[in-house]
């Protein structure tokens, strides 16, 4: 599992290998995800910050692990229009955990 941080924060954790970790957390759509995305307030990345991806700690991999174990897929869940071609079929997709509170959209504009 690999970690994305950003500003010394650890932002998220997905399930995947090293390559498609970078991949996904370096894409454009997801750039624009986290750049309209916020934690109390705050943008979760500015634009000009660095991505690094870097191996997830124990920690991490236990918050990640029991956040799936939680999870009933009864959620929110919308389609990412910056992925509508992916295969719906695809038994690699990556799972990612976010490790900070995102605020939630009604939030955000009160």
């Amino acid at each position: 599992m690999f970690t994305l941080e950003i500003d010394g924060t650890a932002v998220a954790v997905i399930n995947s290998d090293e390559a498609s970790a970078k991949d996904l957390f370096t894409c454009e759509g997801f750039k624009e995800d986290i750049r309209t995305m916020t934690s109390d307030g705050k943008p979760l990345w500015n634009g000009t910050s660095a991505l690094k991806v870097r191996a997830a700690t124990e920690d991490e991999i236990e918050i990640f692990e029991d956040a799936l174990a939680e999870d009933d897929g009864e959620g929110d869940f919308t389609d990412d229009p910056h992925h509508a071609d992916a295969d719906p079929d695809d038994e690699d997709e990556a799972d990612i955990v976010f490790l900070v509170d995102i605020d939630e959209a009604d939030e955000a504009d009160a």
